[in-house]
């Protein structure tokens, strides 16, 4: 990921209802988010991969900044 959309991928997560954040499973919880991003970036499968084990590797730390809510 570029740190343009790490960027914006942070700024949806905190766009993001805190209830969604906390209630989805991590599956239906990661393709959200991609979803949401890639609004904004058109990505390629290679990137949305990259993006999924991104998310899923930062799913601990999600789900604690939302929590601090």
């Amino acid at each position: 990921m570029t740190p343009c959309m790490l960027r914006q991928f942070w700024t949806v997560v905190e766009q993001t209802q805190t209830t969604m954040l906390l209630n989805l499973d991590e599956s239906t919880l990661s393709s959200s988010l991609i979803h949401q991003l890639s609004e904004n970036y058109l990505l390629s499968a290679q990137e949305a991969d990259a993006c999924e084990r991104y998310i899923r590797s930062k799913l601990p730390l999600i789900r604690d900044l939302a929590q601090a809510r």
